[in-house]
């Protein structure tokens, strides 16, 4: 007996022996040929595609001016830089051509996901995204292949357990409500596999957007700490009970946001905005505003490819509560105005939707805390406060002035051209429906003008042609018509007399002035002008001033002095 406990030891061990010495020759042969200057190309190219695999490219949406490619990352996987990628684009005929291109941008978008922003691919191929790391294309399913319109491509879960689902291709009416049992929104993992659809009810319908009914096994999964992760994962569109079209989608919802509001929001004033290449103004137009009581800001990016991103990092460094989002959707500023007034909600008690080029003119002491005090009382049912408009033009400039829109141009129109808005995202009625300038509101709020005495709006619409012509490019309103077509001309929207061509009238620097306006001129210059280096905040000497101030104090108190 004591033999066979002695037979059976000695060959448990031999076996455990020779398993160790296989499993370590066969390590050290795997690490050799990872790290070895001879691997072979082919194993090599199985490697790298491999390690690219862990990256995966959802879809691409191709533009009228460019193609997005929305890559997901796995947890703890590091984000690339733009210098990481290339944008790859493969010929479907000739599958061997191919060539690659620098990306115009990239954005991080909420949880793992980037966004890569490629120019257009050639008529009849494919754009997808390289890492030069490995040299491994990240390949994009067809299925996940999209044309701009139709597309639903943005959804949110609401806090009511309804669905928003932002879309494209409906051809809505303006401020128009539609019956919304026209459309069923389509929850599912695969929307080309009806038998795993959840289908729910529209409740409300309008221009671009659409809410449904959450089903209600999502709703139970949400508010869990895995509830990111579990809503990556499915997609929701829209369709149309009356043709049974489902609509192609990328839209993911976003989570549910909080069920009880604060009483007490962490802001009193925010402003939302829609833009594209406007950095260069962005420093006066956050900094002035900031001076007059807005606390947040929300900066929807069009598709910028100028400085944005540096001036929105610079601003943030120095202390201002400011985040960029991309919206990259073309035309759809009111859809991205509803957007942001959803993500404001639970921080902001009033949102201004405004354009970079429009400032609130306080004409009263208190700033606009003294405005919706006057205005809005706490307590009561007003909702949104509406603010006259004054358009003025290039004030006799031609080089775009060095102190900034706020004191350079100072002349401007009679006549008020419309409003914009101050609003309170509680009190926005259910379709989300705006046209821009204003919300529609739910019952019982109620809408009040303020006095011109109170507020106004300095809108710097007709400024020195080097920065009016780039309103050519494209607008981004969805129902407004771009500076090169023939439509809608006599619109308050368009310019009498000036065309369809980005052409410089020869009188264009004294256009537009029937009024001597100084009053924000001279509001500025008394409470933002810097009277020992005889400079706005704003300006770029301005800057340079105080990193040589900082550099000064470092130097004698040996010490490092943060940026302000």
């Amino acid at each position: 007996m004591k033999d066979r406990r002695n037979r059976n030891g000695f060959s448990s061990w031999s076996t455990f022996f020779w398993c160790t010495l296989l499993v370590v020759l066969t390590s050290i042969t795997l690490t050799t040929l990872m790290f070895s200057p001879f691997t072979t190309p082919s194993f090599q190219g199985k490697w790298k595609a491999s390690r690219a695999a862990v990256i995966t490219a959802r879809d691409t949406v191709t533009l009228p001016d460019q193609s997005l490619v929305f890559l997901n990352y796995p947890p703890a996987f590091r984000f690339h830089t733009k210098h990481d990628l290339l944008c790859f684009y493969s010929s479907a005929d000739s599958p061997t051509q191919t060539h690659t291109h620098p990306p115009i941008q990239l954005h991080q978008e909420r949880h793992r996901e980037q966004i890569v922003r490629c120019e257009l691919p050639p008529r009849g191929s494919t754009v997808s995204v390289l890492i030069k790391s490995t040299g491994g294309v990240v390949p994009v399913e067809a299925s996940g292949t999209h044309d701009w319109t139709p597309l639903v491509y943005e959804a949110f879960f609401d806090r009511d357990n309804t669905t928003i689902v932002f879309v494209k291709g409906l051809n809505l009416k303006p401020e128009k409500l539609i019956e919304p049992s026209k459309f069923q929104c389509i929850f599912g993992w695969d929307l080309t596999k009806p038998n795993f659809f959840l289908k729910t009810d529209a409740v409300s319908a309008a221009q671009e957007i659409i809410r449904c009914k959450t089903p209600k096994s999502i709703l139970t999964g949400l508010g869990q700490a895995q509830a990111q992760a579990q809503t990556q994962s499915f997609k929701v569109t829209i369709q149309t009970n009356n043709t049974e079209v489902i609509f192609p989608s990328i839209a993911r919802p976003g989570l549910r946001p909080q069920h009880n509001t604060p009483r007490q929001k962490a802001h009193e004033m925010c402003i939302c905005t829609m833009l594209r290449n406007q950095a260069r103004f962005m420093k006066e137009w956050v900094m002035y505003h900031t001076k007059i009581g807005v606390q947040r800001w929300f900066i929807y990016d069009n598709n910028s490819d100028d400085d944005l991103e540096n001036v929105i990092s610079f601003l943030k460094s120095v202390g201002y509560n400011i985040s960029q989002h991309l919206w990259p959707w073309v035309k759809t500023q009111e859809a991205g105005f509803a957007h942001c007034a959803l993500r404001a909600r639970a921080s902001c008690e009033w949102v201004g939707f405004i354009d970079v080029d429009e400032f609130l003119n306080v004409r009263i002491k208190g700033g606009l805390r003294r405005v919706i005090w006057n205005n809005a009382k706490p307590g009561g049912n007003v909702g949104e406060i509406r603010a006259p408009c004054y358009s003025f033009g290039p004030s006799g400039l031609r080089e775009v002035p060095r102190q900034g829109v706020t004191v350079g141009y100072t002349c401007r129109l009679a006549a008020r051209e419309r409003h914009k808005s101050i609003v309170r995202p509680e009190a926005l009625n259910q379709s989300l429906i705006n046209v821009v300038h204003h919300f529609h509101l739910r019952a019982p709020f109620v809408t009040v003008d303020a006095e011109k005495s109170e507020m106004m709006i300095n809108h710097y619409k007709y400024q020195v042609w080097e920065v009016f012509k780039e309103k050519f490019y494209r607008r981004v309103a969805t129902y407004v018509a771009d500076w090169q077509e023939e439509q809608n001309v006599g619109s308050k929207d368009r310019v009498p007399g000036l065309g369809t061509k980005a052409v410089q009238p020869v009188d264009w620097a004294n256009r537009f002035c029937e009024v001597k306006d100084y009053g924000l001129r001279n509001w500025v210059l008394r409470n933002l002008f810097d009277r020992r280096t005889r400079l706005l905040p704003w300006q770029p000497e301005f800057e340079h001033h105080l990193r040589k101030k900082r550099r000064l104090k470092d130097k004698l108190f040996g010490t490092v002095q943060p940026f302000v």
